[in-house]
């Protein structure tokens, strides 16, 4: 019977505004749950100029495999003619990424840019009124 010890793998939300993919994993980035965020990233980043947003505000842990999750997707975005960003104010996750050399090398936000947040906030056409 698999171990579990109350880790929370839910599978990230995945919204596409304004030509950007916003993703939003959840929980803990690490060895168990980091395999299959990979791999979804890996089709996002398979097309011409991929735009990509990571929001790990809700991100708890992240680990070594995480961290080459989020590599592996700036590598393919950027050879592709495209970017990724990540929206992150964790001091936690800052200092992971500042003693892994990692700060200077993603495009670092506090929020969800102020461009996709005005669009998330347009109705979709055919849509009633966001409550």
């Amino acid at each position: 019977m698999p171990e579990n010890h109350g880790r929370h793998a839910a599978e990230p939300t995945e919204r596409r505004i304004a030509g950007t993919t916003l993703v939003a994993p959840r929980g803990e980035l690490d060895l168990l749950t980091a395999p299959a965020l990979s791999q979804r990233l890996d089709v996002l980043t398979s097309g011409a100029f991929p735009d990509l947003v990571l929001d790990l505000r809700a991100v708890a842990f992240i680990d070594c495999s995480g961290l080459r999750a989020l590599c592996r997707a700036r590598r393919r975005a950027l050879s592709r003619g495209g970017r990724l960003r990540l929206i992150t104010r964790s001091p936690g996750l800052l200092r992971v990424l500042h003693h892994t050399r990692l700060t200077g090398v993603f495009e670092l936000l506090p929020r969800l840019p102020a461009e996709l947040d005005a669009a998330a906030a347009r109705p979709v056409a055919g849509e009633g009124p966001r409550s």
